[in-house]
């Protein structure tokens, strides 16, 4: 009669699933910055006030990150595509590249999942 061999396995699945998820938002926030980084190379300038107020948010719990421009007329002055403004500035200075950078983006954060399932 001959023994079956035997294995061991150990089930490090919460621990690496935790180690995935602090990559990720690690990368949510690499991946926010980056596009505020973009966006204000097209934000409006009149006085600063609207490119000084682009802010970088990350919500650990549901894994979402967020650009935002925090003043009265962000949102006018993004929308609207018939306002003229100095060379290389122009509304929709979020929304284009937040789509152009899309792939860096997500590359950024696929990256910092990558390193955090290496250590």
């Amino acid at each position: 009669m001959s023994r079956r061999p035997r294995a061991r396995i150990r089930w490090n699945g919460d621990a690496v699933l935790g180690q995935a998820r602090a990559g990720a938002v690690r990368g949510l926030l690499l991946g926010a910055e980056h596009l505020l980084a973009e966006s204000r190379k097209e934000v409006p300038i009149a006085e600063g006030t609207l490119e000084r107020s682009g802010a970088t948010t990350v919500d650990e719990q549901d894994l979402v990150a967020g650009v935002t421009y925090d003043t009265p007329y962000a949102a006018r002055v993004h929308e609207d595509l018939t306002a003229r403004h100095n060379p290389g500035r122009k509304a929709k200075f979020l929304e284009d590249p937040a789509n152009r950078e899309a792939a860096v983006i997500g590359e950024l954060i696929a990256a910092q999942v990558r390193r955090a399932l290496r250590g």
